[in-house]
This record gives C-alpha cells, structure tokens and sequence, in this order.
C-alpha cells in the first residue's frame, strides 16, 4: 500500500481528474482484503452512502494500524488513502493529523460528490474517535 506522501507526488504527477479517479481506484485494489465476519455492524461505519466497513488493529509499538473496505470502487480507493495517512501513527500522533486540509492538498474536496464527501467525513471522525479511544486507555 502506497504512504500518503507517495499519494500526493502521484496526484500530482497526474495531470486530469479522470487519470486520478482511476488511480484512486487502483488504490482501492491494493486494499488487503475483509473476511466476512470483519463486515459487522460493529466496523461498519455510518454516515456513509456506500458501505464502509473499518477495523481497528495496533502494530507491535502500539500505533494503529486500520484495514478498511467499501462495496463501491472510488470508496473503497477513498478507504485506502485515509488509511494511507493515518495507518502506522501512534493514537496520540493520529488526532494530530489536520486531514481536512491533507486530503485538500490532492484537490479532493472540490471533486467529490456531497454524498462521497460525507462518507470520506464520516470515516475521518469514526477515525479519530477509534485513536481518541485508544490515547485514552
């Protein structure tokens, strides 16, 4: 899976928004894959169109580590770059991240539909909710 810096050049290196939807797209691809029991009520996130599902993990140094997945191609890219920009930070680090303005930078605000951009806002809070929950324990 690509990190999030490595996102941004390629937005930019891609020069129209059809290249870059596709690009989402393979993004989505490269998403390791939810077992059916991992698509629960519980990880399914609300607030969005398409279904959403995100699991919560930790990596051996205690940082998160998300796995995520959508019934729709551009979502399911859209799932891998949120995880792109927060998988690997420690809880504390995460709620730092001003994504807003990260997902911004590619240009994303203004080439989502209202219905997709809910969906990205509510996976962001469901996010930061999951890594406020972990800073506090």
């Amino acid at each position: 899976m690509a990190d999030f810096s490595e996102i941004e050049d390629n937005f930019e290196f891609l020069g129209d928004w059809e290249d870059r939807y596709r690009y989402v797209i393979e993004l989505g691809r490269s998403l390791e894959p939810l077992s059916d029991d991992e698509r629960n009520d519980q990880t399914k996130v609300l607030g969005c169109a398409s279904q959403v599902w995100l699991v919560r993990a930790f990596d051996d140094d205690g940082s998160l580590h998300f796995r995520g997945d959508s019934d729709a191609h551009i979502v399911r890219g859209l799932v891998a770059i949120v995880l792109a920009l927060y998988n690997g930070r420690q809880p504390s680090e995460a709620l730092e991240i001003d994504a807003q303005a990260s997902l911004a930078g590619l240009g994303l605000d203004e080439h989502l539909s209202p219905q997709r951009s809910n969906g990205l806002k509510a996976m962001l809070e469901r996010i930061r909710a999951d890594a406020a929950a972990s800073a506090a324990s």
